[in-house]
């Protein structure tokens, strides 16, 4: 009582009565009166204020004076604040715009005026500038250094190899989620496509030039164009269409002087004819191998054109001829 009776309040800087309600708080006293929020100049409801500058507010006026607004469920931020896009938000408010993972402590990027993951801003990054990304790191993918696992690409350096435990250069595979060497890969039996070095598993083998090939990646050596089921031709180990088999290697018709294809050609006088322009010199009809025939100027000359000339030139050609054209 004795401390109350030489005391001030701090507001009013009156005395204390004998039996008055006094409040202390800091190391001040207070009338019962004069503790009250200097805002609303209400009595503080449950006892509870917060003290800014040396003033004291009751729990609304603090908020709404001081407190940030959460831009995602706008309501007053107490304690712990994020910090983004010139914004404020709760902790667990704070999620990427796409797929609303939390983004308090493991970061985020600005992408335009969203906060997304890594792993997001990677994908849209992706489909605006058509990049393969990897599902390890979410960077850039260049090349063909890359293996698919689950259906998702990811530098093939990020893995090594189930069997022998070496890391994984330029060619890697996956099988049942587990990841491989080409060595070890071949010794399991699975077929792999001479063309891109990387496994067959699908049904669609194509099998060629005694390798396996993926049916997309089996194709002409001229014009890199697959076969799709169209017949092949081979030469030198090589597979080439029909046009660029003939163009390269075919024999030249002496009548049209153009590529034969190679199931149509007939050999005959030395020389080479289109199936279609194997015809008679003299009347044009169409002849065959097994027509008979006799040449003339090396054309060939059916057998009835022949029967109409002089006995004389008729026994001339028969010898030259000799029995050939029987």
């Amino acid at each position: 009582m004795s401390v109350l009776a030489d005391a001030d309040c701090a507001v009013c800087r009156r005395k204390f009565d004998s039996n008055e309600k006094a409040f202390t708080s800091s190391g001040k006293i207070y009338h019962e009166q004069c503790f009250i929020c200097c805002q609303c100049l209400q009595p503080f409801p449950d006892g509870i204020f917060f003290e800014h500058e040396g003033r004291k507010y009751c729990d609304y006026d603090f908020r709404i004076l001081f407190a940030p607004v959460c831009n995602s469920c706008g309501e007053f931020i107490s304690g712990r604040v994020i910090k983004a896009l010139s914004r404020n938000w709760h902790p667990d408010c704070f999620k990427c715009e796409i797929c609303q993972t939390s983004l308090a402590d493991s970061g985020f990027v600005k992408s335009g005026n969203r906060a997304l993951c890594r792993k997001c801003n990677a994908e849209e990054k992706q489909k605006k500038l058509n990049l393969v990304i990897c599902k390890e790191c979410n960077g850039d993918i260049e090349g063909n250094d890359f293996i698919t696992i689950n259906g998702q690409r990811a530098h093939i350096f990020h893995f090594d190899c189930y069997v022998c435990g070496k890391p994984l250069t330029s060619h890697g595979f996956e099988k049942n989620g587990k990841t491989y060497c080409l060595r070890c890969y071949d010794k399991m039996g699975v077929p792999i496509c001479a063309a891109c070095k990387r496994p067959i598993t699908d049904e669609h083998i194509i099998t060629a030039l005694g390798k396996s090939w993926h049916s997309d990646h089996f194709a002409c050596a001229k014009c890199e164009k697959p076969f799709y089921g169209r017949p092949h031709y081979e030469h030198s180990g090589l597979a080439y269409c029909e046009i660029h088999y003939n163009q390269l290697f075919g024999e030249i018709c002496f009548f049209c002087n153009q590529a034969i294809k190679a199931q149509n050609v007939i050999r005959a006088f030395q020389k080479h004819w289109c199936e279609d322009h194997f015809k008679c010199g003299s009347c044009g009809n169409q002849l065959t191998l097994k027509s008979k025939f006799f040449e003339l100027d090396l054309r060939p000359l059916c057998k009835k054109c022949y029967d109409r000339f002089p006995s004389k030139l008729r026994k001339h050609l028969k010898n030259r001829m000799g029995k050939s054209g029987d």
